[in-house]
């Protein structure tokens, strides 16, 4: 039986040679991909087809199969070696408890999936499995060719496709809809084929699972589908995405309205140059002009849309602008989102263009490169804007000049250039109804347009590197451009390696109104950052001003400054000590903490609970920690330290046990309970807590 399959398998791949996917990506670094076939249930004829099918893939992109049918292979070490896992066809249950834990902590580590076709027709009864697959097998009408609809043409699984496609499976219908918890990437047209029944029909996605990626086809039934060439590139696609080596936006979409998506209907160029349209694809001509959707004014809203760039090109995104004929009418009264590989970091890729540099790192994480799509979401919430990259956060920007508000205006797409040739697709929108979020307002706090007594100070750890420093008693500094009319909350975040002091807010002037006090106390260095937050008394008007008072010599430097409007967030404060019930560590003291010690001896699999504070409404953690040794995770679970994982934080060296940082994370999932903090990461003592501090 076993000599049989290896002929089945060396058959097909010989078949399989001259229809390997042209890799239209740059090289990556080579890894290896684990496919498991094993079936406790129906057995597909295609496995070997599908094996030889991926190792031949993987011979020309880089990747290096091993191909098993032993759920032996499931454990820490030997997963610790692949960087995605195929789940080819499988039927049944084919882990055993041991084995499920050591993929979920695979997956929760960082680690890729790849389901095809029969993976949903696997481990019914492991609700990690059906939450990482997305849906589970109902159904199958008999072969037949059916209408497939591309949802997402950015994906490298499905950028080479047209709008649709025409082909034959068997065509699995689903217990559930993920499009609710997944990025759907293809869908069935029922009236193309006999049997559907879901109406809304998703047969192709993908999802964040905890630090983990997951892939999904239902197609890969046949034999013959192995060797088809769209379906071949779809699956390295896949697998690359669950490597980690292409990068894309998987996270759930639904409400948005296309506003281009091939037809160029309410759009109206201005300036020089053009886009051609073809396939559902802009691409820029000359210049330098824009295209901008002249249809309609935006407020709030979630912008999204798809982009390529060819090489070292240039173009960008406006938004926020007056109707004009005029293209410097948007240069001069919106803002610019960068696509520039090359200029100035406040001019490249994820730029706020002239203003503010992206988190390069995070950009670059993030960045797909030349010849590849890539995906931007330009969210505008009143005057802030944030620009997410292939679903990953990379700017973070507050207007404050008048005449460039972004509470209304277009949008439009630039075309730079002759040269400079940069592609769009799938522009969509999504307003936010009614009153926008309430969200901070935050600038640099040495951004100051009058002061006394203060200077500029340099600080590695600081935002843009630079703070408010060399703050004695009875400085102050003032704020032209930042209005605190209707703001009810203040933070800061600040440094000290002083006596500390106490900040005064107050508007109008550096004798103005009073609307609130903050005390900053000794946070170990200058180096070492924390936030500090006062309610203000909502009897606010004009611009922002700061004065400081204190002892003697340098009191505190301010990094950064906050401003909220709406409900203020209450915050709870806990030691890390302080638990209430812990496995595994130990208080460790250490001079800088505050209160001189900290929950220390952390260990992975170690955990700690506070009854103090619970996850009830939750929205985010912010972790003062320290770490001379490999860092880790912190998973932030409700209930008990097995419960409802509700965020994760990831904790870096600090280059000592007594150098403190700071870190925040997004809540994002509703729970209740007590908070337990569980630690994971490699061996030996990962890193100390000295407080954390949950926001609601």
């Amino acid at each position: 039986m076993k000599r049989r399959l290896l002929g089945a398998i060396a058959a097909a791949a010989v078949a399989a040679t001259t229809l390997v996917p042209t890799a239209a990506h740059a090289a990556d670094p080579a890894y290896q991909v684990l496919v498991f076939s094993k079936t406790a249930g129906f057995r597909h004829d295609s496995i070997p087809q599908g094996i030889a099918a991926i190792q031949s893939i993987g011979s020309a992109n880089n990747f290096t199969v091993t191909a098993t049918e032993d759920a032996g292979a499931f454990t820490a070490g030997n997963l610790a070696n692949y960087k995605a896992v195929v789940f080819l066809s499988t039927t049944g249950d084919v882990l055993n408890a041991t084995q499920q834990t050591a993929f979920e902590n695979y997956i929760n580590g960082g680690g890729g999936y790849v389901g095809v076709h029969a993976a949903a027709d696997t481990e019914y009864d492991w609700s990690f499995y059906g939450n990482l697959v997305g849906a589970w097998f109902q159904s199958h009408p008999a072969i037949q060719t059916a209408t497939i609809r591309t949802e997402d043409r950015a994906h490298a699984a499905t950028a080479h496709l047209g709008g649709t496609w025409s082909r034959s499976d068997e065509w699995y219908s689903y217990r559930t809809n993920p499009r609710n918890s997944a990025k759907i990437l293809q869908n069935l047209d029922e009236s193309s084929y006999s049997g559907g029944g879901m109406g809304d029909h998703p047969i192709t996605w993908c999802k964040n699972v905890s630090n983990g990626r997951s892939f999904y086809t239902g197609l890969g039934h046949t034999q013959a589908t192995y060797s088809e060439a769209n379906f071949r590139t779809l699956l390295l696609g896949g697998i690359r995405y669950a490597a980690g080596w292409a990068k894309q936006d998987c996270r759930v979409e639904t409400g948005y309205t296309p506003i281009y998506n091939g037809s160029t209907t309410g759009w109206s160029q201005a300036g020089p140059g053009s886009f051609t349209n073809s396939d559902a694809t802009l691409k820029s001509v000359g210049g330098m002009g824009l295209l901008w959707y002249s249809a309609k004014e935006y407020g709030s809203y979630s912008l999204k849309l798809d982009w390529k760039a060819d090489g070292d090109d240039n173009s960008g995104i406006f938004v926020g602008f007056p109707s004009s004929t005029d293209v410097n009418s948007a240069v001069n009264n919106g803002y610019e989102i960068q696509i520039d590989a090359t200029d100035t970091a406040d001019k490249t890729t994820g730029s706020i263009y002239g203003f503010k540099s992206a988190d390069v790192a995070a950009r670059d994480a993030a960045l797909n490169p030349p010849g590849e799509w890539n995906g931007y979401e330009i969210l505008v919430e009143g005057e802030r804007l944030r620009v997410y990259l292939n679903g990953r956060l990379i700017n973070d920007f507050t207007n404050t000049v008048a005449n460039r508000s972004l509470v209304q205006g277009y949008i439009g797409i630039q075309n730079h250039g002759t040269g400079d040739d940069v592609s769009f697709r799938n522009i969509r929108i999504k307003e936010l109804n009614g009153n926008p979020p309430q969200q901070p307002a935050t600038i640099e706090a040495e951004s100051y347009t009058s002061n006394s007594g203060v200077q500029p100070a340099g600080h590695a750890t600081a935002s843009g590197g630079t703070t408010v420093g060399y703050i004695d008693n009875g400085d102050w500094v003032g704020y032209a451009n930042f209005s605190t009319a209707g703001k009810n909350s203040f933070s800061a975040r600040v440094s000290s390696g002083g006596p500390g002091g106490t900040i005064t807010i107050r508007a109008g002037s550096q004798t103005g109104t009073v609307l609130g006090t903050v005390n900053v106390p000794n946070t170990g260095s200058w180096d070492t950052f924390q936030t500090v937050t006062t309610s203000l008394n909502g009897n606010a008007s004009g611009p922002l001003f700061l004065t400081f008072s204190g002892g003697s010599g340098a009191l505190l430097d301010v990094d950064t400054i906050t401003l909220t409007t709406g409900t203020t967030p209450t915050q709870t404060t806990v030691q890390g000590e302080a638990a209430t019930s812990q496995s595994g560590t130990q208080i460790a003291a250490h001079g800088p903490a505050v209160g001189g010690q900290t929950l220390g001896h952390i260990d992975n699999g170690d955990w700690a609970g506070y009854n103090q504070v619970t996850a009830n409404g939750a929205t985010r953690i912010t972790v003062r920690y320290s770490s001379a040794g490999p860092g880790g995770q912190i998973q932030v679970r409700a209930g008990s330290a097995t419960g409802t994982q509700i965020g994760t934080v990831t904790i870096p060296n600090t280059g000592s046990w007594d150098t403190f940082q700071t870190v925040s994370a997004n809540l994002t999932s509703s729970a209740s309970g007590a908070i337990f903090l569980r630690f994971t990461g490699g061996s030996g003592s990962l890193f100390d807590v000295d407080q954390f501090t949950i926001e609601k």
